[in-house]
């Protein structure tokens, strides 16, 4: 396989390569070993370049600022590995998904699809030279899901009428479970591979959110469908709505209740903490179809200019959601000259909490019974403050709502 042909082939031939890849039988350290790595390989030296050598400018200051030769090459070894372990999950993900949308599991075959889908974003990021273009290669991420749209019928014998849905529903686990391995990455220091092997797929975290995705493809299905009966219809506002509802079951897939009422949480926020005083008090309920969230949020300050910000969230047991804030599966610690950075558990609970010295500001953040989300948010205030303001919420009496609109 010549890298530069096939790259070549399946970013302007895309129709006609996948057939040929398909047929194929590559092993997978030969694939990452010959294809994936040298491409993966292009944003982390680009942004290198950019970041170090070219330099990128700051809006509104007028000034360009470069990272030190050690910080890029740091920022270099985390940018190829969190590409390597992107292409690995995606393929994780189709292949769980697969069943759902008429498909047949194999995962050397979804390794394929991720890999040569990732094509346009390697190559394009080449632009990370000159960090103020860098944005404009995010456009070749949406020329990535089409090739992933072409290929799931060939390579996972997926039915045609369902590649869309499926292809979809990909995307939206990538990114969602993306953001929770990209924390993990952003708050390694030393030994980037310790990361690696934290996220081998063997893992409860991994293969629990991989069950979580064959629930939600369940209910794509079924949204799928009426997708389908919407478009037969051409009433554009019932599509519309049949799309909107498509994404709310796959961002609300796995919830296990409905949220409790707004008023129920603005009523953990007390009148003031400490000399702080409560100054503003707002309460929220958002749907997406099955996605839903509840908030109350609050903010306090004094005359001197110190100032807290809570607020709770429902998340009403979406896992999908959830899974942003799973911090509990990875126990990290950072501290520089400036502050620090933990992630873990504390009583049990997920936490995590980042504290500037410069200022002061920090932020405290916990889940509480799998749905309940308290983050706060300090300014001008030490993080001793921080998790009293935190803590003044009532952790127990959350706990006490963890089954409060559960479905029985």
């Amino acid at each position: 396989m010549d890298l530069v042909q096939r790259a070549k082939n399946i970013t302007l031939t895309p129709k006609t390569e996948w057939p040929v890849i398909a047929e194929e039988n590559t092993a997978t350290i030969d694939l990452f070993k010959n294809y994936v790595a040298p491409l993966a390989a292009i944003p982390a030296v680009a942004m290198f370049i950019g970041m170090c050598i070219v330099g990128f400018s700051v809006p509104l200051v007028g000034i360009t600022v470069r990272l030190s030769i050690l910080s890029g090459i740091t920022n270099t070894i985390m940018t190829f590995a969190s590409s390597l372990i992107g292409v690995y999950l995606t393929s994780l993900i189709i292949n769980a998904l697969a069943p759902q949308f008429g498909a047949e599991k194999n995962s050397a075959q979804s390794l394929k699809v991720a890999a040569y889908s990732f094509t346009p974003v390697f190559v394009a990021a080449i632009l990370f030279i000159f960090p103020d273009l860098g944005m404009l290669s995010l456009l070749a991420g949406l020329y990535g899901i089409y090739l992933l749209y072409l290929g799931l019928p060939v390579l996972m014998k997926t039915p045609q009428d369902k590649a869309p849905v499926y292809a979809a529903v990909s995307v939206v686990c990538v990114v969602v479970i993306g953001i929770v391995f990209s924390r993990v990455l952003h708050n390694i220091s030393g030994s980037p591979m310790s990361g690696i092997s934290s996220m081998h797929s063997s893992t409860p975290e991994v293969n629990g959110a991989l069950g979580e995705l064959e629930k939600m493809g369940k209910k794509m299905e079924e949204a799928n469908k009426k997708m389908e009966a919407a478009k037969k219809s051409g009433d554009p506002q019932a599509e519309m709505k049949a799309a909107t509802d498509a994404l709310g079951a796959a961002l609300g897939a796995g919830s296990e209740a409905e949220v409790v009422d707004k008023d129920k949480l603005k009523a953990l926020l007390p009148e003031a903490i400490g000399n702080l005083k409560r100054n503003s008090l707002e309460g929220e309920k958002s749907a997406m179809g099955e996605f839903k969230i509840a908030k109350a949020e609050a903010h306090y300050a004094d005359e001197n200019n110190h100032q807290i910000r809570i607020t709770i969230t429902d998340t009403a047991g979406s896992k999908m959601f959830g899974a942003m804030f799973a911090w509990g599966a990875i126990e990290q610690e950072k501290e520089t000259d400036h502050g620090y950075e933990k992630m873990g558990k504390v009583n049990g609970r997920p936490t995590h909490e980042r504290f500037q010295k410069d200022g002061p500001s920090g932020e405290y953040s916990l889940l509480i019974a799998g749905r309940f989300i308290v983050e706060t948010r300090g300014d001008n205030v030490d993080m001793a403050s921080i998790k009293t303001a935190s803590a003044a919420v009532g952790y127990d009496k959350l706990e006490a709502m963890k089954n409060d609109g559960v479905k029985q």
